[in-house]
């Protein structure tokens, strides 16, 4: 910062000469919020608010009026907050009580906050948390109040126009979402490759299958990643064979980069679990369900114990036709239906072989693929142009807030 009383916690900005820079310990008083066992949490009742939002309710609040917060534990440690009316806040966020009410104005102070440079105020890796220690030393820029009151005004302004386009954008992209759901949906009722097709039923020449006659081998077509003690954590290696998991699967689509290694000799003790080219690999855990098609480039690779692979007898059925086919349609809500769990969803083999598959020949199957991606070539370069816009929509975002603390954005 530039100016009076510069500090090492805030963004190097310049601010008016009139300005003053005051550490938050000097206009706030910093506390806990208060312990609340989970279990005593309630379906209705007054909000709680834990480390980054609404955790819950509960039947009695501790503050009648919003609050400016700073979560305090976890991933989103160092976040900046304003709690609801009549809100309990848990020891999982900080709470700012402001000392001369009448010198600073929350909202003022809530928007100077969440500019602030926050890198020194977080420590810890394992378990990211911010102490009252640190955050006494966050360097506030405060100008006279009827200045911080116009400067809010402003911001909220603005901010309330980008907000609009914002949501604009994040329902267009919801929508595509959609159309990409109702497309696979009608692709594989046979409605994209065929005029009349009757509710409920498949088209002419197509008909439902299970999986294992869709396989390359019927014993050994599908396999699932190793179990207990055959990959320890002690062999995981910084380079090696790649140990794909959950995370190497996109939306449809094979991620790089992958996180385990192993030597080449784990490897070959493990070469019941490797992958080729064109096999398939299914998320059992997590978002279950999740599909893709494995690359030459990834050939060798061993699946780790939350994958399950498939091989296809590709004389029988295109790769491509079947990681769509799992991607919607009836095939995705047999999925979902049978991995409910009392705990957690969970995808086993089982469950595979007892799906039922709409089929029809690999020409036909060609057909389907070449109208999915025709259509959602279209839908990807206008998902690109809205995720570069909530992109666009956040640096903006920045650049009003920055400009609103270099005193440049109220006359």
């Amino acid at each position: 910062i530039i100016g009076k009383n510069s500090g090492r916690y805030m963004e190097k900005i310049d601010i008016p000469k009139h300005w003053q820079v005051k550490k938050l310990g000097e206009v706030c008083e910093i506390t806990y919020g208060k312990g609340l066992p989970v279990k005593e949490l309630t379906k209705d009742g007054f909000p709680v608010f834990g480390a980054n939002g609404i955790i819950g309710f509960y039947n009695n609040y501790l503050f009648e009026e919003p609050q400016v917060l700073i979560s305090c534990r976890g991933a989103a440690s160092g976040k900046i907050n304003i709690s609801p009316t009549k809100c309990f806040v848990t020891n999982n966020s900080l709470v700012l009580h402001i000392k001369e009410k009448n010198n600073i104005d929350k909202s003022y102070l809530f928007y100077s906050l969440t500019i602030s440079n926050k890198t020194k105020l977080v420590t810890g890796t394992a378990q990211p948390q911010v102490t009252i220690n640190n955050a006494v030393e966050l360097d506030i820029p405060i100008p006279p109040l009827p200045e911080q009151l116009a400067i809010v005004s402003k911001i909220e302004e603005l901010l309330s126009d980008l907000e609009n386009g914002k949501q604009q954008l994040l329902t267009a992209q919801q929508q595509l979402k959609v159309y990409r759901q109702s497309l696979l949906k009608a692709a594989f009722e046979g409605r994209l490759t065929n005029k009349v097709v009757k509710d409920g039923e498949l088209p002419e020449g197509w008909k439902w299958v299970k999986i294992d006659s869709l396989l390359f081998d019927k014993k050994k077509g599908m396999s699932t990643g190793p179990f207990g003690t055959m990959l320890k954590k002690s062999e995981h290696q910084a380079s090696g064979v790649p140990v794909l998991g959950i995370e190497n699967i996109g939306v449809g689509t094979f991620q790089m980069p992958n996180k385990i290694f192993i030597t080449q000799e784990k490897a070959e003790e493990m070469r019941n679990f490797r992958v080729q080219e064109n096999d398939i690999i299914i998320s059992r855990s997590g978002t279950v369900g999740e599909i893709c098609l494995l690359p030459k480039k990834m050939e060798n690779s061993i699946i780790s114990t939350n994958l399950i692979r498939v091989r296809l007898n590709q004389n029988v059925i295109n790769p491509k036709f079947f990681v769509y086919l799992f991607q919607g349609g009836k095939v995705r809500q047999q999925v979902f239906e049978l991995c409910k769990g009392s705990s957690r969803a969970f995808l086993n083999q089982t469950i595979l072989n007892s799906l039922d598959f709409p089929y029809c020949s690999l020409k036909e199957q060609q057909f389907v693929i070449d109208e999915i991606e025709s259509k959602l070539t279209v839908c990807d370069k206008i998902e690109e142009t809205i995720s570069q816009s909530l992109l666009q929509a956040e640096t903006l975002k920045q650049s009003i807030l920055k400009k609103a603390f270099e005193g440049k954005l109220v006359p």
